[in-house]
C-alpha cells in the first residue's frame, strides 16, 4: 500500500489543523491506520491509531483529548484532526499502515507516507 500525507503547517499554540493520508495500492479490510511524528533530535513516537473500519482507536496520551482520528474508507483516507496545538506538538507527521491490529511501536508498520511538517508557535 502506498501512502500520501497532507495537510501540514504553521498554526498558533490553541489553533488546529487537519493531517490526511490517503491510501492506494492493496488495502484490506485488517489493515491499521496510524500516525507517528518526530520532532528535531527525538525519536519517532505514536500519536494515534485506527482499525481500518473505525472500530478501535488508540492514542498517545500527550494527544488524548485534543487529537482525534478518524477514517473515510470510501476515499481510503485517513484523518487527524489537531485541536488545541502546543508548541511541543511541532514535529514531522507520518502516516503508516499495518496489517496486524494497532501497534504503538513503529517497526509494527510496514507501509509509511512521507512526512508532513506541522509547526506550531507560541
Amino acid at each position: 500500500v502506498q501512502l500520501q500525507a497532507f495537510g501540514g503547517g504553521l498554526a498558533q499554540a490553541g489553533g488546529s489543523l487537519r493531517l490526511s493520508c490517503v491510501a492506494s495500492g492493496r488495502t484490506g479490510s485488517r489493515d491499521v491506520r496510524a500516525w507517528f511524528r518526530q520532532a528535531p533530535g527525538k525519536e519517532r513516537e505514536f500519536v494515534a491509531g485506527i482499525s481500518w473500519y473505525g472500530r478501535n482507536t488508540d492514542y498517545a496520551d500527550s494527544v488524548k483529548g485534543r487529537f482525534t482520528i478518524s477514517s473515510d474508507n470510501a476515499q481510503n483516507t485517513v484523518y487527524l484532526q489537531m485541536n488545541d496545538l502546543k508548541p511541543e506538538d511541532t514535529a514531522v507527521y507520518y502516516c503508516a499502515a499495518a496489517s496486524t491490529k494497532i501497534a504503538r511501536r513503529d517497526n509494527e508498520y510496514g507501509s509509511w507516507g512521507q512526512g508532513t511538517q506541522v509547526t506550531v508557535s507560541s
